[in-house]
């Protein structure tokens, strides 16, 4: 039987995830996905792109400085502002990593980089030696590799590692390759290349094969595999780290292979990710899927109640899914509250269970029994971190068959309360309208979600709202057993996001005349 080899995790959701059409995360959410990485133990954590702006560098920056015990990594572009950039966010990590990258495809360095493949190869090798003065750890990407001539790119590779690459990456930039393609490519490279530098893949799921190929790529000798929570990134998405973690797990005696994660941890990181992101799972995900783990089919639910086996081939404890009978309400105490609570895999401080036991009673005498979903959904519902200018201290809407729409809200702001009435299409467009108005300028709407955290016509709601401004999409999230202050609720989490990153506008479109814009608390 042959060893296994374990296989290293390049978690890239705060970098290349980040980049799914509609996210937009901040320093402390970052922040918060980071210590969620290293508690699922991945090997590195890619922090970001420091150079595309102030805030993915502060991002970088602090991570590097408060996370241990994991590789912590910065991405640059193959040119010497990019790498300083770099390392001045890194140069506080534990073990820094500089992420370089250069497109070889004659389609890239024809069309977008006009560079012949002289230029491309003496580029490359220059950024890798100049990363290499301020950090050990250097990883290359040939961008596009898996359209690139096989010849030129083990060229590349071999005097990018001569250079003092650590790590050679090797991507599927658009999701074009095959398993059995990827595969036969990653062992070509394997036989070729000099000895020194780990063998890293990084697939997109433009074909719906990021997981297959990667996992081909193990197989013929890869070392390093770059992965996002819930499969997140660019287009159609990255591979997805709990499908590769768990097919490597589930199917050990084929692959032999393994990985350092944490697999307790990965129904907690795909649940935080989907929150902070405002990206919902589709039930139907593998692993971590709402349906995952169902059973509606007679047949099976005869086969799993005999034997789990005979339809289930993982374990949902393995990844945290809990299947505790203890059943919650109005009459329980915060004893079995915050058992209830470590069992589900939390470890909360007494403050933050006591301000979790408030609103757990608030939840219990609006519905008769709270389920896990629902405290996972109040956990995920923490006070907010940034400064809010806006909070909603009161709502109310007038709505039937026979009448329009109308809604009246109140805010409270740091210096007053602001109340308005407006009418709309339904109750939720018209205390969006009421928000608008009481704020005094008009919102882009770009989407709007609402869904229910658990089953019952008491269901805990939840509200998702994106809203734009200045090319920028920022999301906000509300909960209650009231869709429509659930859907207050997120409008505001989302402005208030806005307008901590775009300040507040000097002038509003609705006649407000000597409103003052308020002050974030």
């Amino acid at each position: 039987m042959e060893p296994t080899r374990r296989i290293k995790i390049f978690d890239t959701t705060l970098r290349d995830g980040e980049q799914t059409p509609g996210v937009c995360l901040e320093a402390g959410e970052k922040f918060e996905i980071a210590q969620m990485l290293a508690k699922l133990r991945v090997d590195v954590i890619e922090a970001g792109f420091p150079v595309a702006s102030p805030g993915d560098f502060t991002a970088v920056a602090q991570i590097a400085a408060g996370i241990r015990g994991v590789g912590v990594a910065a991405l640059a572009r193959a040119n010497q502002k990019d790498i300083d950039i770099a390392w001045q966010a890194l140069k506080t990590a534990e073990s820094p990593r500089i992420h370089t990258f250069l497109a070889t495809s004659d389609i890239h360095l024809q069309y977008k980089l006009k560079m012949s493949r002289e230029q491309a190869l003496e580029t490359a090798t220059e950024a890798v030696r100049y990363a290499k003065k301020f950090c050990s750890d250097v990883e290359f990407s040939a961008e596009d590799a898996s359209r690139s001539d096989w010849d030129y790119l083990a060229e590349v590779y071999s005097a990018v590692i001569a250079a003092g690459a650590t790590v050679i990456n090797v991507p599927d930039t658009v999701g074009y390759s095959t398993p059995d393609e990827f595969g036969s490519l990653i062992r070509y490279l394997a036989e070729r290349l000099p000895g020194g530098a780990d063998i890293s893949v990084h697939c997109h799921n433009d074909l719906g094969m990021a997981v297959a190929n990667s996992l081909a790529a193990i197989v013929n000798g890869a070392g390093q595999v770059e992965t996002t929570i819930n499969g997140l990134g660019e287009r159609a998405g990255n591979a997805a780290m709990e499908e590769l973690v768990m097919a490597l797990l589930t199917r050990r005696e084929h692959y032999r292979a393994c990985t350092s994660v944490e697999t307790r941890h990965i129904y907690r990181a795909s649940k935080l990710v989907s929150t902070l992101t405002g990206v919902t799972v589709q039930p139907n995900k593998a692993v971590v899927g709402e349906n995952a783990f169902a059973h509606e089919s007679g047949i099976h639910q005869h086969g799993v109640l005999s034997n789990r086996i005979t339809y289930e081939i993982m374990n949902p404890e393995t990844i945290g899914i809990s299947r505790s009978n203890i059943v919650l309400g109005k009459h329980s105490g915060r004893h079995a509250f915050e058992e209830r609570l470590k069992q589900l895999g939390y470890d909360l401080s007494p403050e933050a269970i006591n301000l979790l036991f408030v609103k757990f009673k608030e939840l219990a005498d609006r519905k008769k029994t709270v389920f896990d979903k629902d405290i996972e959904a109040l956990v995920a519902d923490k006070p907010e971190i940034r400064p809010e200018w806006y909070r909603l201290a009161f709502h109310q809407v007038l709505s039937g068959s026979q009448t329009v729409p109308t809604a009246t809200v109140r805010l409270d702001t740091s210096g007053e309360s602001l109340e308005e009435a407006a009418c709309g299409d339904g109750p939720v467009d018209a205390v969006f309208k009421a928000i608008e108005k009481a704020i005094g300028f008009t919102v882009n709407l770009k989407d709007y979600n609402i869904r229910a955290v658990t089953s019952g016509e008491d269901a805990l709601g939840e509200a998702t709202v994106w809203i734009e401004r200045d090319g920028k999409t920022f999301s906000g999230r509300g909960l209650s057993t009231d869709v429509v202050e659930a859907s207050a609720r997120a409008f505001i989490s989302a402005v208030n996001k806005m307008l901590a990153v775009c300040g507040h506008p000097s002038s509003g479109t609705y006649d407000a005349p000597g409103r003052l814009s308020p002050q974030p608390y």
